[in-house]
This record gives structure tokens, C-alpha cells and sequence, in this order.
């Protein structure tokens, strides 16, 4: 299995330079062009490493980065970007990130620096995103959004089983509600937070035939799915 790169960077021409740059070095990148798509992204998949720009439209590379951080705290993150002051640098270090390279930069140096970061967090490439989640009595089918135990089959609508995929990648954890907002609206405002928690509703409803399961609300943080043993 390829090590798979989140590049995140909104200058266009740029960012399928680099996205080339990395496939020719035999990695598998998926490109962004801002950083809401990318936390919706990164939530949907699993990645060995990121690669932020910093300014972006709707969601700087900073921003990004802490979101990112609250649910993995090991992925390398590196910066790209036009920035060199050493307050942006220091901000860039305190936002999660590992290492920072200002734009216009060499391609063997960028090489370098991003082989370096995968081999401090000797990265295992044979783990795959998990397409199906044992849950108490229930099965999780992320790829068909199947949701199935022996008295009851349920398909999910898209972002159902988004949020489900997402509380079952951290289970008996809590994940914070503006990353579940982030993640699978993009956003985190008041309404899109009413329909949040109409969906948390539908997924008690949804997963009642097994006592043991429960999606608790966190109050003020956000949502954590529990199995009890």
C-alpha cells in the first residue's frame, strides 16, 4: 500500500506541480484547494501525512491544523507557505505542525523534509481505512452506508453514515462538535449544528436494538460512541 499524502493548497497551478512532484516520488496524494474540503477530507480517509498551504480561503492552514491535531495527534503536518516572519513560524509549530518550508522553495529540500517526516513516525503503510465497524450486534458497511443487525437493516443517508464513520474511527472518545461540523458540512454555525444534532438523534434511533451501545452528549465538548463490555 502507497503512503497517502492530504495536500492542502489553493493556488492551483501550484498545487498539481507538487501533487505530481509527490506521485513521481510513489506516493498517493489527494488535493485540496481550501481548507474546509480538506478537514472534510482528512475525516473520510486516513492519511500518513499532511501538507498545508497557510492562507486559504474558508479555513486557513493554522485552523486546519489544530482541527486535525484534536483527532490525530501523530500524523506529521508540514507548511508551505509565502510567510517567512518568525511570529507565523512559531504560530505555524503551536497550531500542531512538525515542520515548515517557505514558498518559493527547492523540490530536492521539499523531498527531503517530507521523507524525513515519515520516517520519524516510522509510518506503516499496510493499515487500511476500515470499511466495516463491529458495533456491539451491529455492522457498520461504510462503503454501502449499510447499517445491519439480525432485527433491523438500515441504509444510511450520506451524511448519517458520515457522522457514524466518524464517531466509530474514535470510539469511547469523545470528538469535539465543530469536527463533526467541519468534517461533514464544512462548517460550524448555528444551523448546521441544529441539523447535527437531528442526525445524532436519527443514529440512537437507528442503533436501540443493542442496549450496549450509546452515543453520549458531552456537554460543551461534543459526542462520544460507547460500547458497553
Amino acid at each position: 500500500m502507497k503512503v497517502k499524502i492530504l495536500l492542502v493548497e489553493d493556488d492551483t497551478s501550484l498545487g498539481f506541480i507538487i501533487a505530481d512532484q509527490l506521485k513521481s516520488d510513489g506516493y498517493e496524494v489527494t488535493l485540496c484547494s481550501d481548507g474546509a474540503e480538506g478537514i472534510q477530507k482528512f475525516s473520510n480517509d486516513e492519511y500518513h501525512m499532511c501538507i498545508f498551504d497557510v492562507m486559504m480561503p474558508k479555513k486557513d492552514g493554522f485552523t486546519l491544523a489544530r482541527e486535525v491535531r484534536s483527532m490525530n495527534s501523530d500524523i506529521p503536518i508540514l507548511f508551505l507557505t509565502a510567510k517567512s516572519n518568525d511570529q507565523d513560524k512559531v504560530e505555524g509549530f503551536k497550531s500542531g505542525g512538525d515542520d515548515y518550508l517557505t514558498k518559493p522553495f527547492n523540490i530536492e529540500e521539499f523531498q527531503l523534509r517530507v521523507a524525513a517526516l515519515l520516517r520519524r513516525v516510522h509510518i506503516k503503510t499496510e493499515s487500511e481505512d476500515s470499511t466495516e465497524y463491529q458495533l456491539g450486534d451491529y455492522v457498520f458497511d461504510t462503503m454501502n452506508f449499510e447499517l445491519r443487525h439480525s432485527n433491523f437493516e438500515k441504509v444510511l443517508t450520506k451524511k448519517e453514515a458520515q457522522i457514524l464513520k466518524l464517531l466509530c474511527k474514535f470510539l469511547n472518545q469523545v470528538v469535539a462538535r465543530e469536527v463533526v461540523l467541519n468534517a461533514v458540512w464544512g462548517q460550524d454555525d448555528y444551523f448546521v449544528g441544529r441539523s447535527l444534532d437531528v442526525f445524532i438523534t436519527k443514529l440512537r434511533k437507528y442503533l436501540k436494538e443493542d442496549e450496549r451501545i450509546s452515543i453520549t452528549n458531552v456537554h460543551g465538548i461534543g459526542f462520544k460512541l460507547e460500547i458497553q463490555e
